[in-house]
């Protein structure tokens, strides 16, 4: 079993921008010192939701500089805000700065506001997602003696003639991770022998008090496709390796009863940050176009912590994630800046980094390949 870090703090104003940019830096750090396998950014934008995020592939790229080794990847790039030629560059770019070890978790978003900000109606993400990724795919593909490629996609519109460069270091293209919470996406990924998120609730309900009973769905859907599609054994292998379960926050303490102390501190704050961003979203979704379908429970109820949180002491960490390991899920990805990044959020991160290097990892940490 695999471990990563998801660097999704946020900021409650500009004076904090930096301070948080450099933390993250140094919560990287640590995690490669620790021996986590990989570092995943979101994709976000506006009112101070995770800074790094409103160009992550730029972020990505500065830590792969100073941590070769490392892999990178992000959970998730929202499509719909992406003009098809710049994601495949940049994706490319990465692609290449990181030798191939990239994995492109791609979703077609989540807050109205984010969308207006790039003239995209929120009920049209969608649709211009999955456009979006089908013209990536012929960008990717195109020589330069085909014919040109026509982007007319929503607000994206162009004429490629040449070819998408730099060419990837991954042959075809870097590794894509799709949400597999539709049996749609979980063949595509399978199909092309990617890895892919596997979520633990079922959509358009978000939550649930049975997480591993909609992990195990899920997974299995995802796993009997992959095993379907006639792929190598390396192929299939690699793709399990990095099937991704996340938890949006992962905290660790010495005792059971300290770490759920802790954890309330944390998600209290978390609480207050994600009201503060539903007030904007509200004036976004002031006309149909925008008007969200889901609704993020409070993540103080036991529903919001038992989907989303992995929590207590190394001991009982260990025994939850025990039968995930035994299903097959290659990575465990761990929240562990979740929420405003306040000096005691940044300490509580770096206490849950050692522990689970120290007492959860060397449990579950199989060999695996480089």
């Amino acid at each position: 079993m695999r471990f990563s870090v998801f660097l999704n703090a946020r900021s409650l104003g500009p004076d904090q921008d930096r301070k948080l940019m450099k933390d993250l830096e140094a919560h990287a750090k640590l995690a490669a010192d620790l021996d986590y396998d990989a570092i995943f950014l979101p994709d976000h934008h506006f009112n101070g939701y995770m800074p790094v995020a409103s160009d992550s592939f730029i972020f990505a790229g500065y830590l792969a500089a100073q941590m070769p080794k490392m892999h990178f990847g992000f959970s998730v790039v929202s499509v719909p805000l992406h003009h098809p030629v710049r994601l495949a560059e940049r994706i490319n770019i990465l692609d290449q700065l990181t030798d191939g070890k990239l994995l492109v978790g791609v979703g077609s978003g989540t807050t109205p506001e984010e969308m207006i900000g790039f003239a995209v109606d929120y009920k049209d993400a969608g649709r211009i997602s999955d456009t979006n990724l089908a013209l990536v795919e012929q960008l990717w593909a195109k020589q330069m003696e085909d014919p040109a490629v026509v982007i007319d996609n929503g607000p994206y519109k162009g004429r490629v003639l040449q070819r998408i460069t730099p060419s990837p270091f991954t042959p075809g293209h870097a590794r894509l991770m799709p949400v597999a919470m539709k049996e749609a996406s979980s063949r595509r990924a399978a199909e092309n022998g990617w890895p892919a998120f596997i979520p633990a609730f079922t959509p358009p309900t978000i939550g649930g008090t049975e997480p591993f009973t909609h992990v195990k769905k899920w997974f299995d859907i995802y796993k009997g496709f992959l095993l379907e599609a006639g792929h190598s054994e390396d192929v299939v292998k690699s793709a399990l390796d990095w099937t991704t379960h996340t938890y949006q926050v992962v905290h660790v303490a010495e005792s059971d009863d300290q770490a759920r102390e802790e954890l309330e501190v944390i998600l209290r704050s978390y609480q207050d940050a994600i009201e503060r961003e539903a007030e904007f979203n509200a004036r976004a979704e002031s006309d149909d176009a925008n008007k969200k379908t889901d609704r993020t429970p409070n993540a103080l109820t036991d529903d919001w912590i038992g989907t989303w949180c992995l929590y207590g002491s190394p001991e009982t960490v260990l025994e939850h994630l025990t039968p995930y390991a035994e299903l097959g899920i290659g990575n465990v990805l761990c929240g562990t800046t979740t929420g405003p990044l306040t000096e005691q959020r940044l300490a509580y991160g770096d206490q849950t980094l050692r522990l689970m290097a120290e007492k959860v990892m060397p449990a579950l940490k199989a060999a695996v390949p480089a």
